[in-house]
């Protein structure tokens, strides 16, 4: 198909989506209510639908009532049975395919149950809506024109008593329509294969003549790809290669740390970074505005949402729905998915920015925070802390995790960083004082512990060798798109192993 031809015809039919859109930002609540009511009726004859007696649930608060609250922990068992081949168990279609987890809340991989519907109806339905609301907001837009250079974590499909299982990524590439894989590059072969550094090889091979319009993936691996793209070309700067390039979307860990590393190696003002919110149990939030921090989420993917506030998380973890949210509150998700998940806690946070529409932030991980004497370090105050930092020092981050160091004796604790710099700071000193003022500065709790040193001392910072954090990943075999460093802990199992490697 000629490609203005397949420009015209793509854009007409996002912008029909588009209405569709319009609909649940006008009636976010009956549209969720409908997503309920449908998970509910089409899964009551399935084995947990027996269970909790989703024939008797005509409305939410019987739903709440009946079906209790879940980890990956508690449904395991019934997960595995469905990977060894029994179906009908927790959704009434057939689960043929499990997204394997880069296991880096438990050090042990999760199998997440991804049904036909889950990728028709949530994934592949999102990427034609992102698509689409970019376009919304950008009228002269030429992305169709070119093609979309994705970098995904993908391995090849591994098959085991005729279930399927591996990253999102290769079950997504599997099952790609044609549209998608002739927008994309590189070729399929090529995304799929599993030897990183052979990978991003081929990739550049391959896409470095294509006429690249967007650019999807990772922040912190697609940095890695265009980095070694100019270290080949020898430009300056990526328009150089690919002069149609006008937006970058990407999601998966936070973009503040990253965001002007990316202003140099694409400096132009009118360039457009889109935010995404996706992981394997689904996909929840697009950026709906130019230049925007909040996502809207998106409500009509088969997923009814429930929050639990942090304040109260993992003491009584009662829920609430999409209706009683409060703007500026951190909460935990909890969703209940067309792929058979049912009131499962997916372990990140969000807050919400506004409630007409529903618009979000990610601020971290369930898990994934410092809190060990009561200061409540989340990663969106860490990030923000780095960003001024990193302005004021004129430094640039690649990778980073902290973690606590215990009080021992009469010592005070303190919070320990290892950082790995693609630019230096000129004084560590400095900068580790300038993190510190920071993060008072964003966080109260944080404050009032430094306060006189009452229960925290200055915080140590650690200069990580070049590829630390690549070398570590790599010792694990998690090189690739999809897994992510630990940003905070409250244990010390992820530092300890890196400071070990970088002496």
């Amino acid at each position: 198909m000629p490609i203005p031809l397949f420009n015209s015809i793509a854009s007409w039919l996002l912008k029909k989506r588009y209405h569709q859109i319009e609909l649940f930002l006008k009636y976010p609540l009956d549209v969720q209510d409908e997503v309920l009511q449908y998970l509910v009726d089409f899964s009551k004859d399935t084995v947990i639908g027996r269970q909790y007696g989703f024939s008797d649930i005509g409305k939410y608060e019987d739903f709440a009532n009946k079906v209790p609250i879940s980890s990956y922990e508690e449904i395991a068992d019934i997960i595995e049975r469905t990977r060894r081949g029994e179906q009908n168990i927790f959704w009434p279609t057939t689960i043929k395919w499990f997204a394997k987890s880069s296991g880096t809340t438990n050090a042990k991989s999760k199998f997440i149950p991804v049904s036909m519907e889950a990728l028709d109806d949530c994934h592949y339905k999102s990427s034609k809506d992102l698509l689409c609301l970019y376009l919304n907001n950008n009228e002269n837009s030429q992305l169709f024109r070119g093609k979309s250079l994705r970098l995904g974590g993908s391995k090849e499909l591994y098959e085991d008593n005729g279930t399927f299982f591996g990253d999102l990524s290769a079950i997504l590439i599997d099952n790609m329509p044609l549209w998608a894989e002739y927008s994309s590059t590189p070729s399929n072969k090529v995304s799929l294969m599993s030897e990183w550094e052979s990978k991003l090889e081929a990739i550049i091979q391959e896409s470095i003549r294509e006429n690249v319009t967007s650019l999807a993936g990772v922040p912190s691996w697609m940095l890695v790809l265009l980095n070694d793209v100019l270290e080949k070309t020898g430009k300056n700067h990526l328009f150089e290669i690919w002069e149609n390039l006008e937006v970058y979307f990407h999601g998966g860990v936070s973009f503040t740390p990253y965001k002007d590393q990316y202003k140099k190696l694409l400096p132009r003002k009118n360039f457009n970074y889109y935010e995404t919110y996706n992981a394997s149990e689904g996909f929840f939030g697009i950026q709906d505005r130019n230049n925007s921090d909040d996502l809207l989420l998106m409500l009509d993917y088969g997923i009814f949402y429930e929050f639990i506030p942090m304040d109260s998380y993992g003491n009584e973890d009662r829920a609430i729905p999409l209706w009683e949210i409060k703007i500026g509150v951190n909460y935990a998700v909890v969703i209940t998915t067309n792929a058979g998940l049912w009131r499962y806690k997916i372990g990140d946070t969000v807050r919400f920015t506004s409630k007409n529409p529903y618009r979000i932030r990610i601020t971290g991980r369930t898990k994934h925070h410092i809190n060990v004497f009561g200061e409540e370090l989340i990663i969106e105050n860490a990030e923000e802390a780095l960003k001024q930092v990193c302005s004021k020092t004129d430094a640039e981050i690649m990778d980073y995790t902290a973690a606590p160091i215990f009080m021992l004796d009469n010592e005070k604790g303190a919070h320990e960083w290892i950082i790995e710099f693609r630019k230096k700071p000129k004084d560590i000193s400095y900068f580790t004082e300038f993190l510190d003022n920071a993060l008072k500065s964003l966080n109260s709790d944080y404050e009032a512990k430094r306060y006189n040193n009452i229960t925290l001392r200055m915080p140590t910072v650690h200069m990580a060798r070049r590829n630390l954090f690549h070398d570590w990943l790599k010792s694990k075999n998690k090189l690739g798109g999809q897994h992510k460093i630990p940003r905070l802990s409250n244990e010390r199992v992820y530092i300890d192993e890196l400071i070990q490697m970088n002496n």
